[in-house]
């Protein structure tokens, strides 16, 4: 299958997603309990004229259809509705928000995969005891969940030390990198973990392959066997982990920005899930699905060029 094809089939194959998702999400937050004209009012009690205005003013008696189909066509116009809670454009509120979140997922993800590959190739090559400590080190982080490695490194290098700042996002690139050094650290670790454990389980296995004992056999130089016949062949199965890699950064950030008193996309899903806050919570879930989405995609169009046995279309094994 050519290229544009494939681009363009998994294209109207996101539309779809998409659209499926947006009924399931819009639908969703009607289904829960509770009625967000009650959190409008704080509690108050307010004359049936009153609750009328308030109904009416954010569509809230309209017939369930009505409420979807005017919700998806301001969608399809990049408008989001207006937040019931902060009183704005949601637009506005994922624009304030989205820098920091971005920023964070993006450090967390570079150390994640600097971190992981090299510590699953070292584990891989060199063996032994080097292997075994690398093997109870990445047990442990993956044992431990963003939000209990959050408050260990608050607690150790915020309080106890005071290297870096316990909460907020900064102002500037620069200071913002430093306040987020530590959620991106607490995001990243259990992703560490696991990608170095598929890195050197992958990498294992191509050692034992029989066309590495023919390139050794040759006289190739080791640094070639391992960068050309096993590391380059072992990606494949190594990428095969991004979309989930991705998407777990993607949910665990509610956890670390709550913790770290982070104002990004995660703390406001929290909020807005409590409070609820309807069209804040769609913008974000269908937010969050369309990045999902997208990070597959890419992971499927770089899958040939890692692992040129594999055309493009194939189904890919995820084991």
């Amino acid at each position: 299958m050519s290229f544009a094809r494939f681009a363009v089939r998994r294209l109207l194959e996101m539309a779809a997603t998409l659209l499926g998702a947006s009924f399931v999400i819009f639908g969703a937050m009607y289904l829960a309990p509770g009625d967000p004209a009650s959190f409008l009012l704080s509690g108050r009690s307010a004359s049936p004229a009153a609750l009328a205005a308030i109904n009416s003013q954010y569509h809230l008696d309209d017939p369930f259809a009505v409420r979807y189909f005017r919700w998806l066509g301001q969608v399809l116009q990049g408008d989001f509705g207006r937040s019931i809670e902060y009183r704005t454009d949601v637009s506005k509120l994922l624009a304030d928000r989205l820098p920091s979140t971005l920023l964070l997922v993006v450090m967390a993800l570079v150390l994640v995969v600097v971190a992981g590959l090299a510590l699953g190739w070292i584990g891989a090559v060199r063996g032994g005891a080097t292997d075994s400590t690398i093997l109870v080190t990445t047990t442990i982080a993956v044992g431990t969940p963003s939000f209990v490695a959050a408050i260990l490194l608050q607690g150790l290098f915020s309080v106890r030390l005071g290297w870096f700042p316990t909460s907020g996002t900064g102002q500037g690139l620069g200071d913002m990198i430093w306040h987020l050094t530590l959620p991106a650290i607490a995001l990243a670790l259990y992703l560490i973990g696991m990608l170095a454990r598929v890195t050197r389980a992958a990498m294992l296995e191509q050692l034992g392959s029989e066309h590495v004992a023919v390139a050794r056999s040759r006289g190739v130089p080791e640094r070639q066997v391992i960068w050309r016949h096993v590391f380059r062949n072992a990606l494949g199965t190594v990428l095969t982990t991004g979309g989930l890699i991705v998407s777990t950064l993607i949910i665990c950030t509610v956890l670390v920005e709550s913790a770290f008193s982070i104002g990004g996309i995660g703390q406001l899903l929290e909020l807005a899930t409590t409070t609820k806050d309807f069209p804040t919570v769609q913008a974000i879930s269908l937010l969050i699905v369309g990045l999902f989405m997208t990070v597959n995609l890419i992971v499927d169009l770089l899958f040939p060029l890692v692992d040129p046995t594999v055309t493009l279309g194939a189904r890919r094994s995820t084991a």
